[in-house]
């Protein structure tokens, strides 16, 4: 009498376009596919659920709270989990896990392009030349300014290391103080002496709005400032005001509220702002590197052994930073 092979674990993917590249579990995991329509029908029959669509993620937080059970584990392709946790996923044994290290010298690179470009003036000698107009200006030197960078994750500490080698003195701002770590009460003081302001932070509640009127106030006339971390934490009106009232430089987006930024939001229009669509993380390969780095999870969590970039749910990150 033939024995019948066990079940295979069931992978749901809320998919996105290009699927991730799953060969190399081929035989060894049975693979569906949801979307944001269908992902509330297919979870209960999911041993795994992979995140893959970054813009479709809110979807789990309304798809978890349903009937049946649950996925034992959720790894989302991206370094931030706020966008899929609900009460019901946080207070739940499902394991979180997320993409740390895949983005942080992208980031990193994008930080330090963005200081470059506002310190030389780029923006304003690629304006003028489809003007065709020549206008010698003076621009800034980078080495010898200082930066605060608020979030003292993998993606703040390369942003720091990137900065340092560009001769920028750096001030590390994280959730807790420790050695090389500012604590949030010294925020303030470090702004008020920077001339980069970065936020890298994850979102929480804590976080949520932590860029305001006030701390916009407290920078110098001639400070930037730079988001790559959640568009929450940022008070975009606030913002807006202390541009267009020349309280600080300039600034650059790469996050938002709401995603993408529409045609008529008036943030493309305020001066000394440059806006850029969710990219700072995205460079050529980089989906590739998200699937490999799920599939060495996954063969993990096949072994019985501990998964990578295990969240603690209720922070909303990966502790140990």
């Amino acid at each position: 009498m033939t024995a019948t092979p066990p079940a295979l674990p069931t992978l749901l993917v809320l998919d996105a376009d290009p699927l991730p590249r799953l060969g190399k579990l081929t035989g060894r995991v049975r693979v569906e596919h949801a979307d944001d329509s269908t992902l509330a029908d297919r979870l209960p029959s999911a041993d795994v659920l992979l995140v893959w669509d970054f813009a479709a993620s809110h979807a789990v937080r309304s798809a978890w709270p349903g009937d049946g059970p649950r996925p034992r584990w959720v790894h989302t392709a991206s370094a931030g989990v706020d966008h899929l946790m609900c009460p019901e996923l946080a207070d739940s044994d499902t394991v979180v896990t997320n993409a740390r290290g895949v983005f942080d010298q992208p980031i990193a690179e994008y930080v330090a392009a963005l200081v470059l470009a506002m310190a030389k003036d780029l923006p304003r000698t690629l304006e003028l030349q489809r003007q065709r107009t020549w206008r010698h200006r003076e621009a800034q030197r980078v080495s010898g300014t200082r930066a605060c960078v608020v979030g003292s994750g993998p993606i703040g500490r390369a942003i720091v290391r990137t900065l340092k080698a560009l001769g920028v003195t750096t001030a590390l701002v994280g959730r807790t103080p420790r050695t090389g770590i500012h604590g949030p009460g010294e925020l303030d003081r470090l702004m008020a002496r920077a001339d980069w302001v970065i936020s890298a932070a994850p979102l929480t509640d804590e976080t949520r709005g932590m860029f305001d009127a006030r701390r916009f106030g407290c920078m110098q006339p001639s400070a930037r400032f730079i988001n790559v971390g959640r568009g929450q934490l940022v008070v975009e009106d606030a913002l807006a005001e202390a541009l267009t009232k020349r309280w600080i430089a300039g600034a650059a987006l790469d996050v938002f509220e709401a995603e993408p930024l529409t045609p008529d939001s008036p943030l493309w229009q305020v001066p000394e702002l440059i806006v850029s669509p969710h990219m700072s993380g995205d460079t050529v390969g980089w989906r590739d590197e998200l699937g490999t780095q799920f599939v060495a999870a996954y063969e993990r969590w096949e072994a019985g052994k501990p998964l990578p970039n295990v969240v603690d749910k209720k922070r909303g990150y990966v502790p140990g930073h």
